[in-house]
């Protein structure tokens, strides 16, 4: 991107690279160079990450552990440790908004980064670029890749060229020969069968997308065809977007074995409702919509919620209304995956939600006030260290889906 071309939108993509299984070598130096699996500590789950040395023998996230186990079987699998990666995200995401007010965090290890105008600042792009990632090597001690373009959608593609520890910048001049090279797979949001589908239509980059033409595309393929013109056609303009307050906060476990027992799936909700409570106050949020998420041993998956008069954060209050779904529910079907959510949020602490601050004489507000104090003994001494009774010396995997 040089002086002539000025006008263009700079937009990074910034990715940690392998960063859950990353974070476990950074902990634990032993287990450099060997194949690192994390969110495998389960037969029954999927994959988190892998590192780079477990890609090679074709181990991939989302992938079911099994698979993983099958595939790499030297393998050191690994439960994950979330409150670690979040506090290693928060750095990384103060540290990239040190180069802009504008980052949309996208995920726990990736962000966009608006760097129009930010040369006088920092420098021209592939200098900010080095800068960044200098920066977060030095104070996490991890590699990320960093793709810069004039739109997110090429930023992204280009972050992910030189993995890991590369940067590949796209400039405006460069964009539409880039993207008509593109392999179709390539395109984010393009799974293997729309990919297949594509391909059997004789479209195998974007080029060949853009030759097939938007009419063709959309009345071939769909809202897929209209969206593979536009990027044909240069890439998608959206804006870098700070990052909004969630729309949901859930927690789940899958089971190492199927089970009936309404005693244990209790329990596995107290769990859930316990992490999802902690989670909105730490973020200043509550909800007033309590969701019970469950899967079946045939992998159907069954939700109900239910709506309360005002929001909440307290867990008590997520638990028993989650008991009480799933009493209504009354299945005797073996159950493999237990979950708890809350929605409809809304920011506590403000207005007409003053009371969520806690300070009041009644019920809700001993309940919050006890909880804020078992968080603070979680945050300085970790998971596990209090909580309730009936959760003491669990070690059960959790997902974390949000």
């Amino acid at each position: 991107m040089t002086d002539r071309t000025a006008a263009a939108r700079v937009i990074a993509h910034i990715d940690m690279d392998a960063f859950y299984a990353s974070v476990e070598v950074l902990d634990d130096p032993s287990l450099r160079g060997r194949p690192v699996i994390v969110g495998g500590a389960s037969r029954r789950g999927v994959v988190s990450a892998a590192s780079y040395e477990a890609r090679a023998f074709g181990v991939r996230s989302a992938m079911p552990v099994f698979e993983a186990r099958r595939r790499c079987p030297g393998g050191v699998f690994l439960p994950g440790r979330m409150s670690r990666y979040r506090d290693i995200s928060r750095l990384v995401m103060g540290i990239l908004c040190d180069f802009s007010p504008l980052v949309e965090q996208v995920s726990i290890d990736e962000a966009y980064v608006d760097l129009t105008g930010t040369e006088r600042l920092h420098g021209p792009p592939r200098t900010t670029a080095l800068l960044v990632k200098r920066r977060i090597g030095a104070e996490t001690g991890l590699t990320c890749s960093v793709g810069v373009s004039t739109c997110k959608l090429v930023a992204k593609i280009a972050s992910d060229i030189n993995k890991p520890d590369g940067l590949t910048i796209v400039a405006p001049e460069e964009v539409a020969a880039f993207l008509a090279a593109l392999p179709i797979g390539k395109v984010p949001g393009i799974g293997e069968k729309s990919g297949a589908q594509l391909a059997a239509a004789g479209i195998r980059t974007l080029g060949d997308a853009g030759r097939f033409g938007r009419d063709a595309l959309e009345s071939r393929f769909g809202a897929l065809g209209r969206r593979l013109a536009r990027i044909a056609d240069g890439g998608e303009d959206s804006p870098v977007t700070p990052v909004t307050p969630p729309k949901s906060v859930s927690g789940e476990v899958t089971l190492e074995e199927d089970t009936t027992d309404t005693a244990e799936i209790r329990r596995l909700l107290l769990r859930q409702a316990e992490r999802v409570g902690r989670r909105l106050r730490r973020q200043g949020l509550a909800g007033r919509t309590v969701v019970l998420k469950l899967r079946h041993a045939d992998f159907r998956l069954v939700t109900r919620s239910v709506t309360l008069d005002r929001p909440t954060r307290i867990t008590r209050t997520i638990y028993r209304e989650a008991i009480r779904l799933h009493d209504a529910y009354d299945s005797r079907e073996p159950i493999r995956l237990v979950g708890v959510g809350v929605t409809n949020l809304a920011r506590a602490g403000g207005g007409q939600l003053d009371f969520f601050d806690g300070d009041g004489d009644g019920d809700e507000g001993r309940w919050e006030r006890a909880e804020r104090a078992m968080d603070e003994i979680v945050e300085r001494f970790g998971d596990g260290a209090v909580g309730p009774g009936t959760l003491a010396g669990d070690r059960r995997r959790e997902d974390d889906p949000s």
